[in-house]
């Protein structure tokens, strides 16, 4: 145990020793580190301050020779700024001398100017005075004052204003026809779909009386084929609706509405209806209508006392005895023109057979206007001249409506007959009185109006012929009169169509020769 102890201490002893034999020699080297740190940091703080020194030298050395080149670029900018004064300064010093040279020529000029105006003013006052002068001079030479002669100018303008009016009033009214013809069109198609309905219906339809409804069926027949055999025979619609007793015929053709009325009433007495029938009796019917129209022709022309007329002008005017205008019966209103035309010829001592003749013939186109396109005037003249008639007759017919310039006397006196027939009360369905009073407030309208000197409603009232004053209505300003006359009986009158308003004016000059 005691040399284990022994050895113990020993090691003791001997580590002892080593720790502290360690620590002198760490010392030792770390002093010798920190001497040679220390040494190298007072060198770098040697190099460190030399270095600072030499570059604040230099820096010292740029800013100097900076501020060196800063300065003389000022210098410079200064030296260009005060130049640039000094010529805008000699510059001003010439415009202001030159403003006070034009300064001292505008106050000449302005002296120069009071005097003119002085002289100006001088001479209006010697003008003036002389001016009223003229004027008393004028009104002296003339026997009018100032205020009279404003008066008459203003007249002179006033004319010369209305004539400008009556010039643009024209224009503007071509103009507006112009325009209306093409609203016409449209307007009348309207109209005719909302308004024809009636007289459609009583113009172009015939009624043929049943004796009982049960005779409906048997023309209407097995599934329809009778009435699909007597509308294709004649032509002519069949309506079979529930008016008692009664079949209407329906067609624009009255001829053909004829025939098939014939027909009809035939098949209804004989009681035996089917097609086979039907064709026999619609082709009897048609040769009896083709005899009456023949009958009717013979009979008109004998009763005017023409005899010499084409076979087929003479079939024309026998269909016109089923042609109607305005309710009035073509055939009887072609006879009434005749015996017009031809009294009047045999007054005036003109050619009555051909005032007669053209008469007779003035609306034969009405016989076809059903089948050919255009008016009837149109169809006439083909149809004379395709049946030779002579240009005298025609040119008659054709200036009957006034589409044509008349050529001859006879012509006028054919106008006049038709114009008379048409207008003979209750010729075309319109009272007496009430035709009475219309003419009378037309002509009253017309005749109240300042600068008309006479009246008068002619062509049944569709033209009224206003004659004007000549010392009160100049040529220029008879356009305005017809305009204001149309105008009041546009809103004063009810009347159908319209109304022609013809304003004459004629100067007369009378002398003797003694």
């Amino acid at each position: 145990m005691g040399r284990i102890g022994t050895v113990l201490l020993l090691v003791v002893v001997a580590l002892l020793i080593g720790i502290l034999i360690g620590y002198i020699l760490r010392k030792t080297k770390a002093e010798k580190t920190i001497g040679s740190a220390e040494t190298m940091a007072k060198n770098l703080i040697l190099d460190a301050e030399n270095r600072s020194e030499q570059i604040r030298r230099e820096s010292l050395a740029e800013a100097k020779q900076e501020a060196k080149n800063l300065r003389n670029e000022a210098e410079r900018d200064i030296k260009e700024r005060r130049d640039e004064v000094k010529r805008t300064e000699n510059r001003l010093i010439q415009k202001e001398s030159s403003l006070d040279k034009k300064l001292e020529s505008i106050e000449r000029k302005e002296e120069a100017i009071s005097r003119k105006l002085q002289s100006i003013s001088d001479k209006e006052k010697d003008l003036e005075s002389f001016r009223e002068k003229q004027i008393a001079e004028l009104e002296r030479i003339s026997g009018c004052t100032a205020e009279e002669a404003k008066q008459l100018l203003l007249a002179d303008i006033e004319r010369d204003v209305r004539h400008d009016a009556s010039v643009m009033i024209r224009d503007i009214e071509t103009k507006a026809k112009e325009e209306a013809d093409r609203k016409a069109k449209e307007i009348i198609t309207g109209a005719i779909q909302r308004c024809a309905a009636d007289h459609v219906a009583e113009t172009t339809v015939s009624v043929v009386s049943i004796p009982s409804d049960e005779m409906k069926g048997r023309i209407i027949g097995r599934e329809g084929r009778n009435i699909r055999a007597i509308e294709a025979a004649t032509g002519v619609e069949l309506i079979i609706d529930d008016t008692p007793e009664a079949v209407i015929l329906s067609g624009f053709d009255p001829v053909r509405r004829e025939i098939a009325r014939i027909a009809l009433e035939r098949l209804i007495v004989d009681g035996r209806i089917h097609p086979a029938r039907i064709e026999e009796m619609v082709e009897k019917a048609q040769k009896e209508v083709n005899n009456i129209i023949k009958e009717e022709g013979e009979s008109a022309t004998f009763e005017v006392g023409i005899h010499n007329l084409h076979p087929e002008l003479v079939k024309l005017l026998g269909r016109l005895r089923y042609r109607t205008s305005y309710g009035q019966n073509v055939l009887k209103h072609s006879l009434e023109v005749a015996h017009l035309a031809g009294l009047m010829a045999g007054e005036l001592g003109m050619d009555i057979k051909l005032a007669q003749r053209a008469g007779l013939l003035h609306d034969i186109g009405k016989a076809l206007d059903h089948e050919i396109q255009g008016t009837h005037v149109d169809i006439g003249i083909d149809v004379l001249r395709k049946y030779k008639e002579s240009e005298a007759v025609i040119d008659a017919m054709a200036a009957h409506h006034g589409d044509y310039e008349p050529k001859s006397a006879e012509a006028v006196l054919v106008a006049a007959a038709d114009a008379l027939s048409a207008a003979r009360p209750g010729a075309r369905r319109e009272t007496l009185d009430s035709y009475i009073k219309r003419l009378q407030k037309l002509e009253e309208i017309a005749s109240s109006t300042p600068g008309v000197e006479s009246s008068y409603a002619i062509q049944a009232g569709r033209e009224i012929r206003i004659i004007a004053k000549p010392d009160e209505v100049s040529d220029d300003s008879l356009e305005m009169l017809a305009r204001d006359i149309a105008k009041k009986i546009e809103s004063e009158l009810e009347y159908p169509g319209q109304i022609k308003v013809n304003v004459i004016r004629e100067t007369r000059a009378i002398d003797y020769a003694k």
